[in-house]
């Protein structure tokens, strides 16, 4: 191998510049606006050329977003899985929250009496006030009772006094026998509807539970009925009332004894009876009486079946 041959390292020569062809080839074109032959030549570079015509195409660039850098990387199904479950999360702790919000203002306060007017609170605590003092009342007077039926010389006077006490308690109590005192005299007026059966049994009941020891009830022809634990209200023909098997004729008046001012605070208590009434267009009178008279009796009831235990 040559000298010349290994001076690449490969074997080869190195090449050297382009040799002009000899020949007819290589000399000059004779014409004067000829261009050189070096200008023509494949080996050359070619410099760029600018027209003014051509308007440069720019590429469209994507803007950046913000949240560009928040997205997951693609194939991020676990970054989809936490999204979800931190929604469900999110879903149960607000509906826990609310559970836990909604109890404590159910059991916070009544919304019955949080709706109430101050002066229907002080009719109500008037009458809780009245019960109260009529219980008293009558724990010392079953005290003094006591006391008197366990002494010696008038156990004997005291027990006899106590029995008949009790005896026209229950006679009064089961319409066999009149009663006198301080009450009420309670008038319904208006449609059938108004002063049905339901409104009127509505109104003793909320006298029984205020405190009244004798009722009765009588209509505009002036019969009378006494009620007594067993009376039963139906609606009759004509707008009538059937009470205990008796007809009577609107408008109706109830007689009750009792404490007036308890009785009354109890049906002019929101929502109830006096309201009822005036609801469906009725009417309802109320008049206090320092003394009103009960006097319609009602028949023993025979029994047929239950015996006194001796």
């Amino acid at each position: 191998m040559s000298d010349e041959h290994s001076e690449t390292g490969t074997g080869w020569p190195a090449p050297g510049e382009p040799v002009r062809p000899s020949g007819p080839a290589g000399e000059p074109d004779p014409r004067p606006d000829a261009p050189d032959a070096d200008e023509l030549s494949p080996l050359a570079p070619e410099e760029p050329v600018e027209r003014e015509d051509v308007v440069p195409v720019e590429s469209p660039v994507e803007p950046e977003r913000p949240d560009a850098a928040a997205k997951p990387a693609a194939g991020g199904a676990g970054g989809r899985r936490w999204t979800s479950a931190g929604a469900m999360i999110a879903v149960l702790l607000a509906l826990l929250g609310f559970t836990l919000v909604v109890q404590l203002k159910t059991t916070s306060a009544d919304p019955t009496l949080s709706a109430t007017r101050e002066e229907d609170l002080v009719r109500i605590s008037s009458d809780l006030d009245s019960r109260e003092r009529r219980l008293r009342q009558d724990i010392e007077s079953l005290e003094e009772s006591q006391r008197q039926l366990r002494s010696g010389e008038q156990g004997r006077q005291a027990a006899l006094d106590e029995a008949t006490r009790r005896a026209d308690q229950l006679g009064i109590l089961a319409g066999t026998l009149p009663a006198v005192g301080p009450g009420l005299t309670v008038r319904f007026e208006g449609p059938a509807k108004a002063v049905s059966s339901a409104r009127v049994l509505d109104a003793v009941q909320e006298l029984r539970g205020a405190g009244a020891e004798a009722m009765q009830i009588a209509g505009s022809d002036g019969a009378a009925v006494r009620i007594i634990a067993s009376t039963y209200f139906v609606d009759g023909e004509n707008g009538s009332l059937v009470v205990d098997g008796r007809r009577l004729s609107a408008p109706y008046t109830i007689t009750v004894i009792g404490d007036p001012e308890t009785m009354r605070t109890a049906l002019y208590i929101p929502g109830g009876v006096v309201a009822l009434v005036e609801e469906d267009g009725g009417n309802v009178t109320v008049d206090d009486r320092e003394a009103v008279e009960v006097s319609q009796l009602h028949a023993p009831i025979k029994l047929d079946h239950a015996r006194p235990v001796s």
